[in-house]
């Protein structure tokens, strides 16, 4: 059933997995089935929002990704893109310079915070949305799970994804091109490695959805780096020299949500988060309940990026970080503007290709057989229960009548069905 054409990062603990179907039930684009009492996902349907890792209680669903100690270096110099979720997992009084200083005491050569990218992605925003003549309402494009959740359940809702650079990318970009010209190579040798708390985004580096080259090279959780990173950080902080990061400015509210559409000059958006409720909103806007909305800002965590699945640090205790962390540290962004609008002129912040829909294998690859089997597939469905219990291992009658007519399950799996039959 697995279609191998699409990159993953996470697996299945076979041996951990007991069938408890929590997992089928979590998931936003009925990926999951369960079959002999073992958990599996279709490839082509899974977008990576790590609501199985959560929901499995038995962790039977395993985050992939590299690790600092044993991911072979890729260049002559490895720079750190830490996500802003990274100061909200310590203590408030462990300052972001002194996190940054951390990650070179752990083996980054260098470290580029993604802050001053965020000022300018949303300064190029907020010029989209006043040039933007529709269609309405644009949908952030940085949690790349809500963008590959679009590209699967809501094709056409394509072309209402905002068509910018998430922060992370091009801060990649500029720190390569940065040191590569400081240092008299090509950037080719400089590895940027995105510190991330969510298995959607290592999927977004090994495989854009706009299918064009991540400017980052790979990608460390934050729950993996986290122990080496909480030693090197005890020292006190008076012996953190911050010159070294004098010139960085810091914007941790974009890990939280609301920290996009708190910064836009419009007063029509939508902040939401959980792949329960962005598909609701997702819903309406498909059912065009929401014209008079500009602006979505969506994530597939709960509590926006702070509520990854790879982060370490209870969502509603990082939100309250955060929430110090910028009032502590935040700034006006309003010094970026005429420089950000003068990279937007340039298309600095623009995508190499349109993020298209996600082509779906069909029932068949002819096209006579493919309309029968929409007939028998309607015909099985319609002699369904229709209470979509998930016994038989699909999440709803309506996949499990298409997995019938797949040939990946048989009508008998249907319990309740059986049952009804019998009285």
């Amino acid at each position: 059933m697995t279609i191998e054409k699409y990159y993953h990062a996470h697996e299945v603990n076979r041996e951990a997995c007991d069938g408890r179907m929590k997992c089928l039930r979590a998931c936003p684009t009925d990926a999951i089935r369960v079959k002999d009492g073992k958990a599996h996902f279709i490839s082509e349907l899974c977008v990576d929002c790590g609501e199985c890792i959560t929901a499995c209680p038995h962790g039977a669903f395993v985050p992939l990704a590299d690790t600092l100690q044993g991911t072979p270096r890729k260049g002559k110099l490895r720079v750190a893109i830490p996500s802003p979720v990274l100061y909200s997992q310590f203590p408030s009084e462990i300052s972001p310079r002194r996190i940054l200083r951390g990650l070179l005491q752990i083996g980054f050569d260098h470290v580029f915070d993604v802050a001053k990218a965020c000022d300018w992605s949303t300064l190029a925003t907020r010029l989209f949305l006043k040039e933007h003549t529709g269609p309405w309402p644009i949908i952030s494009s940085f949690c790349p799970a809500v963008v590959r959740l679009i590209q699967v359940k809501y094709p056409e809702l394509t072309e209402n994804i905002l068509p910018q650079q998430a922060p992370r990318e091009i801060t990649a970009r500029e720190a390569k091109r940065k040191l590569a010209t400081e240092n008299g190579i090509s950037e080719s040798e400089v590895e940027a490695v995105y510190i991330t708390p969510c298995p959607a985004k290592v999927v977004s580096i090994r495989q854009p959805a706009e299918g064009t080259r991540s400017s980052l090279d790979t990608a460390i959780a934050v729950s993996e780096i986290y122990p080496a990173l909480r030693e090197a950080v005890s020292e006190p902080d008076h012996e953190i020299k911050d010159e070294l990061f004098e010139d960085i400015t810091y914007g941790p509210g974009w890990s939280s949500l609301g920290g996009i559409t708190g910064l836009l000059e419009t007063k029509r958006w939508i902040a939401v988060s959980g792949m329960s409720d962005v598909t609701k909103l997702l819903d309406d806007i498909e059912n065009s309940k929401l014209r008079n909305v500009e602006f979505i800002e969506a994530a597939a965590c709960l509590g926006g990026c702070i509520g990854g699945s790879l982060a370490v640090e209870n969502v509603y205790v990082a939100r309250s970080r955060t929430i110090r962390l910028a009032q502590k540290y935040g700034h006006n962004i309003a010094r970026h503007e005429h420089r950000a609008a003068r990279l937007y002129r340039s298309g600095f912040f623009g995508i190499e290709s349109p993020i298209a829909p996600r082509p779906l294998s069909p029932l068949d690859p002819d096209i006579a057989r493919a309309i029968a089997k929409v007939k028998e597939r309607d015909e099985i469905y319609a002699s369904l229960p229709k209470i979509d219990c998930g016994a038989c291992g699909s999440p709803t009658c309506m996949a499990f009548a298409e997995d019938i007519v797949k040939g990946y399950a048989e009508l008998s799996a249907c319990v309740v069905g059986a049952e009804r039959a019998a009285h």
